[in-house]
């Protein structure tokens, strides 16, 4: 005779709801299940990435992803707090990456684009699989950010980020607020097209390469890697304007290559 269904009670906070159809939102719930499973399994069996969570309490008690269940338990999960003090709980990654760098999957190189331009150090190629994008960022250190829920349930995965957000600057602003890197931000200092650093080059060296229309600008720089030139552009009021809307300001000129 089969061994009847054990089951507990989950409850997800704040915007690991988004991850569970409506029902199961915002509501304790009761969740049925066979043998002793882990309580990663359970998460991810109902749909939330483990790269999402950062806390979980079994009855009151903070528990790793390796915690078996064995029924009868209330399961409490609470998304990754990267801005908070976790002293003393049982936090569920390695290590936050408090000067954080990041890996992009191929459907976000307009993000890409604004976090380089930002002075994020950021990696994207446009065919990047799955495999590349793990194994980078278990090799740097960086953090996986994607909208591909199954990319992130990947058991090597330690550090990754799902994005809500479709618009490429909403999702600039929600990787800023959820990393808390506004007072980071250090404008055309990297690469938009490789994402290497960019160093001040002399005017004259310059001019030699450059378009006639920038003969009057003062300041240029070249990406140390791919050899890229930029200048001060005319395009900084349009720019600026589109990172205003979230939140972003840029005290300093434009750069055009």
């Amino acid at each position: 005779m089969p061994e009847p269904l054990r089951h507990c009670e989950f409850r997800f906070y704040e915007e690991l709801n988004d991850f569970l159809p409506p029902m199961q939102r915002k509501r304790t719930f009761e969740h049925r299940f066979d043998g002793t499973p882990s309580v990663k399994d359970r998460i991810e069996a109902l749909g939330v990435p483990h790269t999402e969570v950062d806390l979980i309490l079994v009855d009151e008690v903070s528990v790793d992803f390796a915690h078996l269940l064995r029924g009868g338990e209330r399961v409490a999960v609470y998304p990754v707090f990267e801005r908070f003090d976790l002293t003393g709980v049982t936090t569920l990654r390695p290590r936050p990456l408090r000067d954080p760098t990041f890996v992009l999957d191929v459907h976000l190189g307009r993000l890409a684009r604004y976090l380089r331009l930002l002075g994020f150090d950021t990696r994207y190629r446009n065919d990047f699989d799955d495999t590349e994008l793990v194994d980078i960022s278990l090799a740097e250190h960086r953090i996986v950010l994607t909208r591909d829920t199954g990319l992130l349930k990947r058991s090597a995965v330690t550090h990754g980020a799902f994005l809500h957000e479709t618009d490429p600057r909403r999702q600039l602003r929600e990787v800023l607020d959820r990393f808390d890197l506004r007072s980071r931000i250090t404008p055309f200092t990297r690469c938009a097209r490789c994402n290497g650093l960019l160093a001040p080059i002399a005017r004259d060296d310059a001019l030699a390469e450059a378009p006639p229309g920038v003969a009057r600008n003062e300041q240029f720089s070249r990406c140390r890697d791919c050899a890229q030139l930029y200048w001060p552009g005319s395009h900084l009021p349009k720019l600026s304007r589109r990172l205003s809307e979230v939140g972003v300001s840029l005290e300093v000129d434009s750069q055009e290559a």
